[in-house]
């Protein structure tokens, strides 16, 4: 055996037909989403449909075949090949296991996430694949002797090989365009499925962004001043603006949840809760900068809002003391320029940290005393862990474990999906627990110091728990899913505050049920703060209709 391996690895062997077996292991086992998912979208798999099949197949080898072929040179065609193969075989498994896309966001996602968030993605299945599909295929093409052609000869030999695969590719598809264009124009979704298309694009995406030129922060709101609310005010006002991660709104209780997710908060008094809000985005890269930016979910890109004041800047313009505070991976740049606190990591003992990580009332702790201590008026962000998957269960103490069997693992393929929701499910339920006590403290501060406060809350975005065999986030905002863009969002005041800024409550409950989203966020902070500013937009501030003659 190992005599026919040795002979094997001695003989020298054509590049075209190392590229051309690259291409057809690419197109094949790195692809089993695509196919099941373009077959279902072709009409499913049939004697009828075999040639439809077949030649998507062999488009998509003939295509992949002229792209490595252009590549095929000494020095150049290994390290090329090699990554590819390793690249896609590491995508392939996410795409299978989580039923995720790749798109530059996931991309963005992937360089901006922390070092804790990406090895709960890391698993023995996940090397399993990597070394199957991977690393296995990489050392078999490390080890062949390749032949390349040499020479004017040499480049003549490429380019025919490249131009007519691309001329087969073309002419197969002119010939089954009719059949393939249904398919190709109602399931979008298949363009980022294809790997390694799929990376490469979205790769070349955000290194773009990423290396464009260096970034001007243009001024937003410098005319912000404090409208009539603030005179001869002696009180101090204390606004917490909490930034879940990954709730969906379908899970709340306060939004008809079958299970009793929010306990505490429905027994809130004043508290008012927005079940029919829509997120800017399906990852924290996005959401996180958009919400906080004056662009809106149409307007927005990276580019733009990187390059512009953020809601956190026209507040400090006002003269309000910023802080953010994080129990995240980071504010996405929308902190920059204010205070930033960074709460995530474990500092010695501590009650509401595990070996490697906090618990979000971790983002409470010494806020009481900030509170008396500070002589200005404070707008707190408090950006959450929440629910980041995939492993929920990591998300909230022993005691929160109300709901079960729970899923314990990072591989969803390991449990049924009842227990990947009983998982999720308490993370819910914590962060019932999280806010209901930021807003016990906020009444606390209001009754003993004699400050006006508020909280605000929303999520960034939700999470897919298998429907459709979905799971997670980050899916392009076009076709995502519901469950990954409603979030829940909801406003609590104390007496002091909505009175001093002459808010009428009810006026607010009425439009709870109304359609709202992230939009809405950056005008209706600044309208319920009553901050005057050319930036502000009333028909996108929730409070401009209730507010009662000051």
């Amino acid at each position: 055996m190992d005599d026919k391996v040795d002979k094997f690895f001695a003989r020298r062997i054509s590049a075209p037909v190392v590229t051309l077996a690259v291409a057809i292991l690419m197109a094949s086992i790195s692809n089993g989403k695509f196919w099941s998912t373009f077959a279902h979208a072709a009409g499913g798999v049939s004697l009828a449909n075999l040639p439809l099949l077949a030649g998507a197949f062999l488009i998509i080898v003939l295509f992949f075949n002229a792209c490595l072929t252009m590549a095929s040179f000494r020095y150049v065609a290994k390290p090329v090949l090699i990554a590819l193969v390793l690249t896609a075989s590491a995508a392939s498994y996410f795409i299978t296991a989580y039923g995720i896309v790749i798109d530059k966001a996931m991309i963005q996602n992937v360089f901006e996430t922390d070092t804790r968030e990406a090895t709960e993605l890391i698993s023995w299945q996940l090397a399993a694949k990597i070394g199957l599909l991977g690393i296995l295929p990489s050392l078999v093409i490390a080890r062949l002797k390749i032949r390349f052609p040499k020479g004017a000869k040499g480049l003549l030999q490429r380019s025919g090989i490249a131009a007519g695969s691309l001329l087969a590719a073309v002419l197969l598809l002119l010939l089954l365009f009719k059949s393939l264009a249904p398919a190709l124009r109602e399931h979008r979704e298949l363009r980022f499925l294809l790997t390694p298309t799929n990376f490469i694009q979205a790769m070349h995406g955000y290194l773009r962004n990423r290396w464009a030129a260096d970034v001007v922060v243009a001024p937003l709101g410098r005319d912000a001043v404090r409208g009539a609310a603030w005179s001869g005010q002696q009180r101090r006002t204390v606004t917490v603006i909490v930034v879940g991660e990954t709730a969906r709104a379908a899970n709340f209780s306060l939004n008809g949840y079958g299970r009793q997710t929010n306990p505490l908060l429905s027994r809130q008094d004043g508290l008012i809760n927005f079940s029919h809000v829509s997120s800017c985005g399906t990852a924290t890269a996005v959401s996180v900068p958009c919400v906080f930016s004056a662009l809106g979910r149409d307007g927005y890109s990276d580019s733009k809002a990187s390059s512009q004041e953020s809601l956190l800047d026209v507040l400090k313009h006002a003269g309000f003391e910023v802080i953010w505070r994080d129990n995240n991976s980071g504010c996405k740049g929308v902190c920059d320029r204010v205070r930033y606190e960074d709460v995530s990591r474990p500092a010695g003992p501590d009650s509401h940290c595990g070996e490697a990580e906090c618990y979000d009332e971790r983002l409470l702790e010494g806020l009481p005393e900030l509170l008396r201590s500070s002589n200005k008026d404070l707008v707190i962000v408090l950006h959450q862990k929440g629910s980041h998957g995939p492993a929920y269960a990591s998300r909230y103490p022993k005691g929160f474990a109300r709901f079960g069997p729970v899923c314990t693992t990072n591989q969803f393929e390991q449990c049924s999906r009842e227990s990947i929701q009983a998982a999720y499910d308490n993370t819910i339920a914590y962060t019932d627990y999280f806010l209901s006590k930021t807003i016990d403290m906020l009444r606390d501060a209001a009754s003993r110091e004699g400050v006006d406060t508020a909280m605000l809350y929303f999520s960034d975005h939700g999470e897919s728990l298998g429907e459709n065999n979905v799971y997670l986030h980050g899916a392009p905002y076009m076709f995502a899913p519901r469950e990954q863009t409603e979030v829940p969002m909801m406003l609590w005041m104390s007496d002091g505050f909505s009175d001093r800024f002459s808010i009428d409550r009810l006026c607010l409950r009425e439009r709870r049920n109304q359609q709202l989203s992230h939009d809405n966020v950056f005008h209706s902070v600044l309208g319920m703060l009553d901050v005057n500013t050319a930036v502000l937009n009333p028909r996108l501030d929730l409070f401009h209709a209730c507010v009662r003659s000051r």
